[in-house]
C-alpha cells in the first residue's frame, strides 16, 4: 500500500511538471508575435552619453602665457611678411590718399604651439583662436581708415604646423595718405607707399622683414584705374626712429602711377586752344563792326574763366603753380590780348578819322573828288600833282610851316550815293574794300598771335611732356 501511494504521488508530480512547461494561452491582440528570442530586443545603451574623460587638446593654449612674445627675453623674433594686392580702389587728388584692398600674411615660429603629428600635417583655424594666442601687432603707418572684412565671417586664417611655424593671414582694406606733387599736373607721375610697422615691439623684440624679397609682393593682373596707369610695384624696408620709444622695423609697399593725359586733352587743353583760336577770328572782322568784335572777345574771355574755375574746383588748393595752370593762364592772356588789340584798333581808328575830318575842313573843295587817293603833302610836288592842284585857290595849299611835317592823308571820299553803293558791286570789290578797311594792327596780329601761341605750345609740351 505505501508503494502504491508513492506511485500516485510521483505521477501527480509528473503531471504538474508537464503542465507547467506547456506555453500559456494569450489573448489575440491583432499583432503577430515574433518567434525570435526575447533577449534580442534588449535596448542598446547610448554611447554618446558615456563619459570617457576630458580629451587632451593638441594645441596646449591654456598651458602657456601668450601675452608674452615667443622666446621672451631672448633675441628678436623674426616675422616674415608677404602681401598680395587684390585691388587698388581709388586715388583722390583732393584728399591726397589712396584706397587698397590686400591680403596681409605673417610668418613666425612659436614653439608653444608645437604639437605631435605622425603625418606632419598642419591645422587650420579661423579668427577665434587668434584672440587666445600671441600674434604680431603690425599696423599701417599714415593710415586714415582701415578694416578687416567680416562677411560672412571675419576674413582671418591661422595655420599652425607641427614644429610651431605659424601662418597668419587677413584680408584688409586700408585708406592711407599719399604725398602728391602736382607741379606737373596733369602730365605727372605719382609715387605712393603703404607702410607697415610693429606698434609696440622695437627692433630688439621683433624683426619685420619681407619673406621673399621683391617676390613677397604679388599683384592681380586685372588691377586698373580710370585716370592712372600702374607702372611698377616694389618693396623696400628701413628703420624708423621715435624719440620716445626707439627704433622700429618698417616695411614699404611702393607703387608708381602715371596719369592718363587723353582725358585732360579732351576736357581742358582742346577747349582752351579752341577758345584762343576763336579769339583770332576778331582780326578778320571789319574794324567798324564794333558789336561783333566786342561780343566775340567777351565770350572767349568768359569761357576761359569758366574752364580755369572748373579745373581748379577738382584740385587741392596747393600753394604752387601747376602745369595746367600755366597753359590755361597763358591761353587766357592770349584771349585777353585779342580784346585789348581791338580796343587799340578802335582808338587809333577814331583818332585817324578825327584827323581826316580836320583835313576835310581845311580842304572843303576836295570833297567832290570821286576817286580815293593818297597825297603826300611834304612841300615837293610832282608835275602831275601840281596840275591836279592848279584849279584850287592858293589859300587851300598848306603854308611852309605845315609843309615841314609829312602828313599822310587817306582820302576815302567816294560819295555814299555813288556807284560803289549800288547793288551791282562785284564780290572782289567788296573784299577789296574790307581789306582796305583793315587796320595795320589787325594785319600784324593775324601773324603774330598764331606764331606766338604755336611757339608757346612747342616749349610747353617739350618741357612737361
Amino acid at each position: 500500500m505505501p508503494y502504491f501511494s508513492r506511485l500516485i504521488l510521483f505521477l501527480f508530480c509528473l503531471v504538474v511538471l508537464v503542465e507547467s512547461r506547456k506555453p500559456k494561452k494569450r489573448r489575440w491582440t491583432g499583432q503577430l508575435e515574433s518567434s525570435k528570442p526575447s533577449h534580442l530586443y534588449k535596448k542598446n545603451p547610448d554611447m554618446t552619453k558615456i563619459r570617457h574623460g576630458k580629451p587632451q587638446p593638441l594645441l596646449r593654449v591654456d598651458d602657456h602665457d601668450f601675452t608674452m612674445r615667443p622666446a621672451f627675453g631672448g633675441p628678436a623674433i623674426p616675422v616674415g611678411v608677404d602681401v598680395q594686392v587684390e585691388s587698388l580702389d581709388s586715388i583722390s587728388e583732393v584728399d591726397m590718399d589712396f584706397t587698397m584692398t590686400l591680403y596681409l600674411r605673417h610668418y613666425w615660429k612659436d614653439e608653444r604651439l608645437a604639437f605631435p603629428s605622425a603625418s606632419n600635417k598642419s591645422m587650420t583655424f579661423d579668427g577665434r583662436l587668434v584672440k587666445k594666442i600671441w600674434v604680431p601687432d603690425v599696423f599701417f603707418v599714415h593710415s586714415k581708415r582701415s578694416f578687416i572684412h567680416d562677411t560672412t565671417t571675419d576674413n582671418i586664417m591661422l595655420r599652425v604646423f607641427p614644429d610651431g611655424q605659424v601662418l597668419y593671414s587677413m584680408r584688409i582694406t586700408v585708406t592711407a595718405m599719399c604725398n602728391m606733387d602736382f607741379s606737373h599736373f596733369p602730365l605727372d607721375s605719382q609715387t605712393c607707399s603703404l607702410e607697415l610697422e610693429s606698434y609696440a615691439y622695437t627692433d630688439e623684440d621683433l624683426m619685420l622683414y619681407w619673406k621673399n624679397g621683391d617676390e613677397s609682393l604679388k599683384t592681380d593682373e586685372k588691377i586698373s584705374l580710370s585716370q592712372f596707369l600702374i607702372q611698377k610695384f616694389h618693396t623696400t624696408s628701413r628703420l624708423a626712429f621715435y624719440s620716445s620709444t626707439g627704433w622700429y622695423n618698417r616695411l614699404y609697399i611702393n607703387f608708381t602711377l602715371r596719369r592718363h593725359i587723353f582725358f585732360f586733352l579732351l576736357q581742358t587743353y582742346f577747349p582752351a586752344t579752341l577758345m584762343v583760336m576763336l579769339s583770332w577770328v576778331s582780326f578778320w572782322i571789319d574794324r567798324r563792326a564794333v558789336p561783333a568784335r566786342v561780343s566775340l572777345g567777351i565770350t572767349t574771355v568768359l569761357t576761359m574763366s569758366t574752364i580755369i574755375t572748373g579745373v581748379n574746383a577738382s584740385m587741392p588748393r596747393v600753394s604752387y603753380i601747376k602745369a595746367v595752370d600755366i597753359y590755361l593762364w597763358v591761353s587766357f592772356v592770349f584771349v585777353f590780348l585779342s580784346v585789348l588789340e581791338y580796343a587799340a584798333v578802335n582808338y587809333l581808328t577814331t583818332v585817324q578819322e578825327r584827323k581826316e575830318r580836320k583835313l576835310q575842313e581845311k580842304f572843303p573843295c576836295m570833297c567832290g573828288m570821286l576817286h580815293s587817293r593818297t597825297m603826300m603833302l611834304d612841300g615837293s610836288y610832282s608835275e602831275s600833282e601840281a596840275n591836279s592842284l592848279a584849279g584850287y585857290p592858293r589859300s587851300h595849299i598848306l603854308p611852309e610851316e605845315e609843309r615841314q611835317d609829312k602828313i599822310v592823308v587817306h582820302l576815302a571820299l567816294s560819295n555814299e550815293s555813288s556807284s560803289s553803293r549800288k547793288k551791282g558791286l562785284l564780290k572782289g570789290q567788296v573784299g577789296l574794300r574790307i581789306f582796305q578797311n583793315t587796320h595795320a594792327i589787325d594785319k600784324y596780329s593775324r601773324l603774330i598771335f598764331p606764331a606766338s601761341y604755336i611757339f608757346f605750345n612747342l616749349i610747353y609740351w617739350s618741357v612737361f611732356a
